[in-house]
């Protein structure tokens, strides 16, 4: 019997929940076939078998929360392999007592005097948000009430009744938000960068970025990672950009890596790549690792300046805010130009007033080389 625990699924995952099983208990499964599709604060997983043999065990059902090393499922006969291939040959599949499932409860429902199929884990929910079962219209099999049903039921509560609980990305965003709170000392500079003169149709998006590569080498302080248990910090040569990707089910951050030695064409290409996997929760999770600083440019929805947040172990992120149109001094005369406000927040641990105020003056200086 081998127990395969939930592995690391990402740089400071803690726990993933359980969207759907692939496998059930009893399937002989081969390795690298895929067992189970979790979720993170980022993505949608899939984790694959790692190794060949016959499930005897799920540990959780669809909505559970499994903690990163917490057993996942238990295999008999398995045989470990480093590559998607069988080694060996499997064993005759012994007689199971099929697993016990517990049973579903008929709930009446007072108003329409009939009566609707839950498990257990259902009704407690619909317990806890404060729904009444006998008026949700099942949509499971068997004309079963499901945790979606009981979900979707709670939102159109009126008033202020019981909350939604959060999951998947948003639940784990509030953790991860949580403990930056708790551990970053939050400090923040801003400045407007006068782009009046930039060509027409320039890439907002991939200008600042080079111009971040460009603050980095100037002011190396804030491409940086910091260890807060040892003390340690480490700076960086190579400038891998996280880049915000705001989505329905929350903010997905993607790495877009090396960007000081890749042209501009090359730049926009992987980022949308990468915004496109990250929208249909498809990214990879080495695409959402290792981040050295990061960009957010809100500006595309609205607002000019924002108190970012700045997620250990990287030290910095720079806001882009809304473009707007401003009044200027050229030569003694007020023009009016295009302005785009800047925000630098730092975590003040690791990184001075001074290193923050010279990073963003060498971000703005090279955003205004164009005028």
């Amino acid at each position: 019997m081998t127990t395969f625990k939930l592995p690391d699924l990402g740089e400071g995952l803690e726990e993933a929940e359980i969207v759907a099983w692939h496998v059930g208990e009893g399937d002989h499964v081969i390795a690298d076939q895929p067992l189970v599709s979790v979720e993170t604060d980022k993505a949608v997983v899939e984790v694959p078998a790692p190794a060949s043999g016959r499930i005897v065990k799920l540990a959780g059902a669809p909505g559970d929360v499994i903690k990163v090393g917490a057993p996942l499922v238990e295999l008999a006969s398995a045989e470990r392999t480093d590559a998607g291939t069988v080694v060996g040959e499997l064993a005759e599949p012994e007689a199971v007592e099929p697993a016990y499932e517990p049973p579903m409860e008929r709930v009446c429902a007072p108003a329409a005097a009939a009566t609707a199929r839950a498990t257990p884990a259902v009704r407690a929910l619909a317990t806890k948000l404060g729904v009444d079962l006998g008026t949700i219209s099942p949509s499971g099999p068997d004309d079963s009430i499901t945790r979606d049903d009981v979900e979707r039921a709670a939102r159109a509560l009126p008033g202020d009744g019981a909350g939604e609980a959060m999951r998947g990305m948003r639940r784990a965003m509030a953790q991860r938000m949580a403990k930056a709170h708790a551990e970053v000392v939050p400090a923040a500079v801003m400045d407007e960068a006068d782009i009046g003169e930039w060509p027409a149709g320039t890439d907002i998006s991939i200008r600042v970025i080079r111009a971040i590569a460009t603050a980095c080498r100037a002011e190396p302080a804030l491409n940086a990672r910091f260890d807060g248990g040892s003390g340690a910090r480490r700076l960086l040569e190579r400038i891998d950009v996280g880049i915000a990707v705001d989505t329905e089910d929350g903010l997905i951050v993607p790495v877009l890596r090396n960007v000081g030695a890749r042209e501009p064409a090359d730049l926009r290409a992987g980022m949308e790549r990468l915004r496109a996997d990250a929208r249909a929760r498809t990214i990879p999770p080495h695409e959402l690792r290792g981040a050295t600083i990061s960009m957010s440019n809100f500006g595309m929805i609205g607002g000019r300046y924002a108190q970012l947040v700045v997620v250990p172990p990287q030290v910095a992120i720079i806001g882009v805010g809304r473009v707007r149109d401003g009044v200027v001094a050229r030569d003694g005369q007020p023009v009016v130009s295009r302005l785009m406000p800047l925000t630098l927040a730092f975590d003040h641990r690791v990184v001075t007033g001074g290193e923050g105020a010279r990073f963003l003056k060498a971000l703005k200086a090279d955003l205004e080389k164009f005028c």
